[in-house]
């Protein structure tokens, strides 16, 4: 009968959403079937990234990687004066047939959060009858912290991120052809 109460509190502890007082990650982290974080193009995996690291570019993300098959691009957002979250966006594209002509994109972001940290330095000076005395200076150290980084599982912001991608994709198709209809030679 011990023996089965300690079995129980074990499995307890593993499936638990609490796990000595902090939040388990590991315990809620799924991997099915969804495809929040990929795609299919049909585009090889070359063109693919070529339109996410032109959607990024659109958006004001600064272009961090630029591969033929990874982009990563960085935005700084600052929603209070005393808080920067900055987003990381990395897009891998792999071939997913074998002619080349289709690929699958996947995407993630990562969120880091940043708050101000206000420091101000004072110096003691010593002054014979009167002791010592405290007077403040200008020498303020104020220094960003990383209070909190976190994977953007929004498929909402997913879904519009593939949807500008397929944009640029037909926009690209759209000079291809542009190009083989004036007799022009289309080089990828």
């Amino acid at each position: 009968m011990a023996a089965s109460a300690v079995l129980l509190s074990g499995c307890a502890s593993l499936g638990g959403g609490q796990d000595g007082g902090h939040y388990n990650v590991v315990a809620h982290e799924t991997f099915g079937s969804a495809n929040t974080y990929s795609r299919l193009f049909d585009a090889s995996p070359e063109r693919t990234c070529e339109a996410a690291r032109r959607a990024l570019l659109s958006q004001g993300y600064l272009i961090n990687v630029s591969k033929d098959k990874e982009v990563e691009g960085q935005k700084t957002f600052q929603p209070a004066p005393d808080n920067n979250q900055v987003i990381t966006i990395r897009v891998v594209c792999a071939p997913d047939s074998k002619d080349g002509k289709v690929s699958l994109g996947f995407v993630s972001a990562l969120k880091d959060t940043y708050n101000l940290k206000k420091s101000s330095n004072s110096a003691s000076v010593g002054v014979g009858a009167l002791g010592s005395l405290s007077l403040p200076f200008s020498a303020g150290n104020d220094s960003l912290i990383k209070v909190g980084s976190e994977t953007v599982s929004s498929a909402t912001f997913y879904d519009s991120f593939f949807d500008l991608i397929k944009s640029f994709l037909r926009q690209d198709d759209s000079l291809r052809q542009q190009s083989l209809h004036d007799g022009e030679e289309f080089v990828e």
